[in-house]
């Protein structure tokens, strides 16, 4: 048999590439069950209630107008003035916007997979400052102004609680199904009194909304001047929107968040104006502050991110496997050289089987256990000797736990990576130093 070594280190290579069949057979796995998990998940949040965003509330009066024009007459006729109605709604935003909000947690499961229910108890209170004439200089007698209401935009309205009641300067007030306006989607809306629009208009409401989601709870900064503070259970929450807490503490048992805005930051109104005359809503919709409930540690990716080690992984345990072959001079079939490097790519399968149900610190653990010792037992025959094998087996080991730590210092990878690469060929170079390349292939064949 050629036991040159070019033939070796070309058989070792080629062994590397048949390996990349399996494990891009469980990077696709990983993918399929990352898919999979995800159904399930929008399926409970199909039979609650979806991610939720609160929008308002938001005064809204509706008018006609009366439209005067000259128009020329046909066939040279003298002009006449002609008259057409339009309607339309005039929108008001709150002066102050506060919501005081408790929510708790829980785990709806399905199989193995569990999606996180919230449930908000909060008050919202706040006030409405219209100037007389809602703020019509001309023409204010061409108006006529219809029945208005307040409008709340829920993004999902299965998930409103029972009870659900707005008090405008004192008096109860009920509210009905839909918006009665598509810039806010799906909600609810309460009917008001009619107001005389010569004077200037204050409105103090108060609503208590008892609702239900998935995932995510996003609020719209909608006040001229805008409070909002939640308190929970969830003790990994990751804050996300366009503004930040103010202030926040976050601990074991839950946290506890305080946002404030103005108008001078959320340009809401404006942007409010764009999305009714000019139909451009980008902006007011992109506008929000909320709080994400998502489990901070997601298997599948963690998975993921290992097997992208998983040639590295083999590379090294296969030099490693050379140096004994080089520095002892002992002759390794490439059999033997897969029989290990099909072990190591069933670490791969073994972590994300096991990690559906044990969490991925148990099963990295469990996995590389299994694997070290399969693959310590059976290197210490292939090498001839109980020390040699415990020796790969511990050196084995520590592969794993620097992989682990990659997997783990998510900010420092790239780092920690390069480090470990760097020492790992010092000490290749340092230990083979000696080493005559020329004889070593033709060393072990005369042995």
């Amino acid at each position: 048999m050629n036991r040159s070594l070019a033939w070796k280190l070309g058989t070792i290579g080629l062994l590397m590439l048949v390996l990349l069949i399996p494990l891009n057979m469980i990077d696709g796995l990983i993918a399929e069950r990352q898919q999979h998990r995800q159904q399930v998940l929008d399926d409970i949040a199909r039979s609650a209630s979806y991610r939720q965003q609160i929008t308002g509330p938001l005064l809204v009066v509706p008018y006609r107008k009366t439209v005067r024009q000259w128009k020329q007459g046909a066939n040279g006729a003298e002009r006449h003035l002609e008259e057409r109605e339009i309607s339309g709604k005039l929108f008001f935003l709150p002066e102050q916007f506060a919501l005081q909000g408790d929510i708790t947690t829980e785990e709806r499961a399905r199989g193995i997979y569990k999606a996180r229910l919230y449930h908000l108890d909060s008050k919202i209170q706040g006030k409405f400052a219209v100037p007389a004439g809602l703020g019509i200089d001309k023409d204010l007698a061409d108006y006529h102004f219809q029945q208005p209401f307040i409008a709340l935009g829920i993004s999902d309205i299965r998930g409103i609680g029972a009870g659900l009641t707005l008090s405008v300067n004192g008096e109860a007030r009920v509210f009905r199904p839909g918006s009665q306006l598509s810039l806010l989607g799906d909600g609810v809306h309460a009917s008001l009194a009619s107001v005389d629009v010569t004077k200037p208009l204050a409105l103090d409401f108060a609503l208590d909304l008892r609702l239900q989601g998935t995932s995510q709870l996003d609020i719209k900064p909608i006040g001229r001047d805008t409070r909002v503070t939640l308190n929970s259970d969830w003790p990994h929450p990751a804050f996300v929107g366009d503004y930040l807490p103010v202030s926040r503490t976050v601990n074991d048992s839950g946290f506890s968040a305080r946002w404030s805005t103005s108008f001078f930051s959320t340009n809401l109104e404006e942007a409010l104006q764009d999305c009714t005359e000019r139909s451009r809503c980008e902006s007011f919709n992109n506008r929000r502050l909320g709080v994400s409930f998502m489990d901070p540690v997601d298997h599948y990716v963690k998975s993921d991110r290992a097997t992208k080690y998983a040639l590295l992984f083999i590379a090294l345990t296969f030099a490693g496997f050379f140096l004994f072959e080089v520095l002892k001079a002992l002759a390794v079939h490439p059999v033997q050289y897969g029989m290990v490097g099909l072990a190591l790519a069933f670490f791969y399968l073994l972590l994300l089987s096991l990690t559906e149900h044990i969490g991925f610190a148990l099963a990295y653990g469990v996995s590389a256990t299994l694997c070290v010792g399969l693959i310590g037992y059976y290197v210490g025959h292939v090498l001839q000797s109980r020390l040699r094998g415990l020796s790969f087996c511990a050196a084995l080991a520590a592969l794993y736990g620097l992989l682990y730590g990659l997997l783990s210092a998510e900010d420092y990878a790239l780092l920690m990576g390069s480090l470990l690469l760097f020492g790992l060929l010092g000490a290749v170079m340092v230990m083979t130093r000696k080493v005559d390349w020329f004889k070593a292939g033709n060393q072990r064949t005369a042995e």
